[in-house]
């Protein structure tokens, strides 16, 4: 049977408008191409079509498309499994609409010139800019464009490349300002045009009077006569130009002045590439802005556009926290059963916001195992925090978020907040295993709010982290990496004797170690002595998948960062929907190769009956299987959840299915109950209707502010990630070497001349005696 086809209508060269009402999508403009797809096809031929159809790069283009039925949320086809995927997404349907997003090919490499207020650029710098060349001068508000000396020997100026390509990207504003009779809907409207209508026609001005009322623009230049005149028009809220002198005779006003661009039109400028590319860089910027109109910016400049231009896109940062009243209640109305609740001080700041949507909750108790990683990361908007996270692990063993909290700072209250809200979405009806690391905080909680409810498994890289920051200074490099690999080797030690084993490894580099390690309760962190069931996931970094998520959203707004976290939850509950529905196999993919690599091990094992449901497995050990416990002797069955290959053999032997004894989260029932339910979008609470109750709570930012410099991540597994300790190569002692090294120098003055060391022992500090 082929494979059925689908019809993709390919749209590019619009832009994306976002519906006020609800924060959807549409696409408007541009031109349209038919393609007919099917699982067959390759994306490289797509791209490579569409390359041709549209004259645009293949490497610049980005194909991007709306999950059915979900106009907020833009997925991108970057593989071929991505085209698949979407592909099966309207399997039922005729058609689909795809968005093709091409780079301009050929973007220039323009290094970034850090611009002073009195420097002035050199001649070549001054060559790129269109007509003239020109200097550049920054104001704390605006960048000033002014003419210069041509300096070069040969008097170059720009190609004239260069200059049509300025003038395009210019052209379009000519006409912003027509003359007399001119309406406009705001003074800010009008004052965009006319900057816009300064920068096409190269020239500066000045205000006159500018204000809510009236506005008076004359040309910098002196002498010049032109001049516009706007006021209110009587009656309504337009505003309408009254007089307008539009010549200049400043003998052309770009080869005199020169022109301004103020951080705000750049920002404008930008806005829409932003909106589509969330992540455009402030050097790309830079390198777009220069290209295309001639401005040079540095990094600095152009990264406070961006800011101007993410502010109107996305609103306020200090607003967004006032909107959350109004966003838990929408949660809560949109998703019913879900839990959304928010905190303040007495001062009316933000404290904290708690997040679970049902469908997590039910997906949780309904599939997921008993298991739980509490971890946290830091936010970078403009009051920074911190994003508090609780995540399972479905039966596929990848990472299902559980519930979520954004709080103003780490801290152990803030912790015991969390976990008891996180305990009223959770179901305690069974032992939950928590892992997380062991600091007094989240310990203590979990005692207090789950008490005998639950096992506390502490994260193997705070324990590594932890030994190396005690026993710091004592050990050369590789005696502390052959400490930590020991370390592992003992947490992963199922049975008590591999775990003694490992243990005594430390011993023998040092006993004062060995002691750390049998004082760290390991019956927190070891395979062989803990009580609970972690499954062998030992790092609390196991929701990797959502950490990266928040890593791209951690500069918006509170709610829209929340809601965009909630799209991504979404696509990907929708999406594994969707997948398993054509597994065949009876256990989850990565459980049925496990499975099915224990079975290739059980081969060659005998077994022996020894009593009832106990049986004697004989390979290169000898264990003992009890059927009737599900448990075996290696340990294994235990900490994997999955039949070991001598329970296999045994299960062979009986004439028994192996699938009887696997865990029933592993099934794919279990998975398709997991993601059964769906979390719906939530509709823009920075336009509320019409009518809607407004709550009376106010919430302001909190008081503390992203500090400055580079944001610090958290290191990787601290297996691979200890420094190299300086050590001297003579005496072998740390932290020197032995060009400094004081013994070594010492001996070596001795036996060169013994004289001079009475001499040296002199001129050294003595102590003082009392």
């Amino acid at each position: 049977m082929a494979p059925k086809k689908i019809i993709a209508i390919c749209q590019s060269g619009g832009e994306f408008v976002t519906n006020k009402d609800d924060g959807s999508l549409e696409y408007i403009g541009g031109e349209a191409y038919a393609l007919d797809l099917d699982e067959k096809t390759h994306l490289k031929d797509v791209k490579q079509e569409l390359s041709e159809t549209f004259r645009c790069g293949v490497n610049g283009m980005t194909i991007k498309y709306f999950l059915p039925g979900n106009k907020k949320t833009l997925i991108t086809i970057s593989k071929d499994k991505d085209l698949k995927r979407m592909i099966n997404f309207f399997n039922d349907s005729d058609q689909v609409e795809i968005f093709i997003i091409a780079e301009e090919a050929g973007t220039r490499n323009v290094s970034n010139m850090p611009a002073s207020r009195s420097s002035r650029t050199t001649a070549s710098e001054a060559l790129v800019l269109p007509v003239t060349p020109m200097d550049l001068m920054f104001a704390d508000d605006q960048l000033v464009l002014e003419q210069v000396t041509d300096t070069s020997p040969l008097g170059t100026f720009p190609s004239s490349s260069n200059n049509e390509k300025h003038h395009k990207a210019t052209s379009q504003w000519e006409n912003n300002i027509t003359g007399v009779d001119q309406r406009f809907n705001s003074f800010p409207e009008f004052r965009e045009a006319l900057h816009k209508y300064s920068i096409a026609h190269g020239f500066t001005y000045k205000y006159k009077k500018n204000d809510s009322h009236r506005v008076t623009v004359k040309c910098k230049s002196e002498g010049c006569p032109w001049r516009i005149y706007a006021s209110r028009l009587a009656t309504t809220q337009l505003i309408c130009i009254k007089k307008m002198n539009g010549q200049h005779n400043c003998e052309g006003a770009t080869a005199k002045a020169g022109y301004r661009a103020t951080r705000g039109w750049v920002g404008n400028i930008i806005k829409e590439k932003l909106k589509v590319s969330p992540n455009y860089k402030p050097k790309d910027i830079a390198n777009d802005i220069k290209r295309e109109y001639g401005i040079q910016l540095n990094y600095s400049q152009a990264w406070r556009a961006k800011e101007i231009a993410r502010e109107q896109l996305q609103g306020s940062y200090k607003e967004a926290y006032n909107q959350l009243p109004l966003f838990c209640q929408k949660i809560v109305e949109t998703n019913p059963g879900s839990l959304a609740t928010f905190a303040t001080k007495e001062d009316s700041s933000f404290h904290h916001l708690f997040v679970s949507f049902n469908a997590s909750i039910l997906g949780f108790q309904r599939g997921c195992r008993p298991l739980i990683f509490l971890d946290s990361t830091l936010l970078y908007s403009k009051y920074q925090g911190t994003l508090l996270a609780a995540t399972a692990a479905d039966g596929n063993d990848d990472a299902f978020p559980v519930a979520f909290a954004v709080v103003d700072e780490e801290t152990d209250e803030n912790w015991h907040w969390f976990l008891q809200e996180l305990k009223s979405a959770v179901s305690i009806s069974r032992q939950i295993t928590f892992i997380s690391d062991f600091q007094k905080g989240i310990r203590q909680s979990l005692h207090d709010i789950f008490g005998k409810d639950c096992y506390h498994g502490f994260c193997l890289r705070y324990v590594a982290e932890k030994l190396n920051e005690d026993l710091r200074g004592q050990f050369s490099h590789e005696a502390r990496r052959l400490m930590v690999q020991d370390l592992y080797a003992a947490a992963h030690a199922p049975k008590l004797e591999d775990f003694n084993r490992c243990a005594e490894n430390i011993k023998a580099i040092s006993p004062e170690a060995y002691n750390w390690v049998m004082q760290s309760e390991p019956d927190h962190w070891a395979n062989a002595v803990f009580k609970g069931s972690r499954y062998n996931h030992m790092t609390s970094s196991f929701g990797q998948l959502f950490y990266d998520w928040v890593q791209e959203v951690s500069e918006l707004p509170i709610t829209q960062m929340v809601d965009v976290l909630r799209g991504k939850m979404m696509e990907m509950m929708y999406t594994r929907r969707v997948e398993s529905s054509e597994w065949i196999t009876k256990l989850t993919p990565m459980m049925e190769d496990k499975l099915q690599n224990e079975t290739l091990k059980a081969q060659p094992l005998q077994v022996l009956l020894s009593h009832g449901g106990t049986f004697e497995v004989r390979g290169e050990s000898l264990e003992t299987v009890n059927i009737d416990r599900w448990d075996c002797s290696c340990k294994e069955w235990h900490l994997n959840g999955l039949p070991c290959s001598h329970a296999i053999a045994v299960f062979q032997w009986l004439g028994r299915s192996s699938y009887d004894y696997c865990l029933p989260c592993f099934t794919i029932e279990s998975y398709c109950m997991t993601y059964a339910e769906s979390i719906n979008p939530i509709p823009n609470v920075e336009n509320p209707e019409t009518g809607e109750v407004q709550t009376s709570v106010i919430v302001t930012p909190p008081p503390s502010k992203r500090p400055p410099g580079r944001p610090k991540t958290k290191h990787a597994d601290y297996y691979d990630s200890i420094k190299r300790q300086l050590q001297c190569s003579k005496c072998k002692g740390l932290g020197h070497n032995k060009k400094t090294c004081e013994k070594h120098n010492r001996i070596e003055i001795e036996a060169a001349d013994p004289l001079l060391l009475p001499d040296l022992q002199a001129e050294e500090p003595q102590e003082c005696s009392t």
